[in-house]
């Protein structure tokens, strides 16, 4: 089995090779799209778009449809690593660890009953005191992370950002709450159903603004059409179509990226963990 994959790799692997011959030289300033594409988005963007960040315009308006199935590959590298990785059987074992004094305390039934009037915390086996310094810090930092990763969503149309930008930045400060304090805070803060939920909101969103422009009687992603809905022009719904968009992939992009992360460092058990 092992030789018949190395078989196929090479096959596909020596055609790919065989069929770059036909592309243009890198940088070639007479292939097509140096010819052709390039200048017309670089002279007609602005003034079909509405958009001044040319990068934006291309990727989330002439190229829409390549932007959407890259968000979706994301949401289903996502759910492959849910699928792939998530365990749901219930442990017979639970360790718990005293909040005020770091004792740890073993059940074998997860039923036992711990002593009223104390605040104790489900673990794991392994455990590292949380640093209050870290924690404080982490605290303070994490709103205004959050809140830069809103502005890059946000002015990704004018400046450079956009939803891929601004949906890492966000996954991050998430990611970085389960660090700083731990695993279950974070699943806490953030339920597992909501992370689930927002991986598909984010494509639907993308998909959904196309369909609605094919409802106006448009083509898919023709964010022009908008302008029947909303109180702008074509133009300016354009640019509000392509923010549409932009709040669609940063959903999704914050989402898988806690999703991989919560399955990883915590192999699938959603408990304590990098």
């Amino acid at each position: 089995m092992k030789t018949f994959g190395l078989v196929i790799v090479f096959l596909c692997g020596g055609l790919l090779l065989y069929a770059s011959v036909d592309f243009p030289d890198w940088g070639d300033p007479g292939s097509p799209a140096s010819s052709y594409l390039s200048p017309h988005y670089i002279q007609e963007a602005l003034g079909e778009t509405g958009v001044p960040n040319l990068v934006t315009a291309v990727l989330a308006d002439y190229r829409g449809f390549d932007t959407m199935f890259e968000t979706a590959v994301i949401f289903c590298g996502g759910l492959a690593c849910l699928l792939l990785l998530r365990k749901y059987e219930s442990k017979n074992e639970r360790y718990y660890r005293h909040i005020p004094t770091g004792v740890i305390l073993h059940f074998k039934n997860s039923r036992s009953t711990l002593p009223v009037g104390r605040e104790f915390e489900i673990m794991d086996a392994d455990w590292v005191p949380y640093d209050l310094i870290i924690k404080t810090v982490c605290r303070i930092l994490i709103p205004f992370i959050q809140l830069y990763a809103l502005y890059v969503v946000a002015h990704g149309d004018f400046s450079p950002g956009g939803g891929f930008q601004g949906g890492v930045i966000f996954g991050s400060s998430l990611i970085l709450l389960a660090i700083s304090y731990n695993l279950r805070t974070a699943v806490h803060r953030v339920k597992e159903r909501v992370i689930g939920f927002l991986c598909v909101l984010g494509v639907l969103v993308y998909a959904g603004i196309g369909v609605l422009c094919m409802l106006l009687g448009g083509n898919f992603l023709d964010y022009g059409l908008l302008s029947r809905i909303l109180p702008v022009d074509p133009v300016h719904a354009r640019a509000l179509g392509m923010l549409g968009v932009e709040i669609g992939v940063g959903l999704a992009v914050m989402a898988v990226m806690v999703v991989i992360y919560l399955n990883i460092a915590s192999a699938g058990n959603f408990d304590e963990g990098l």
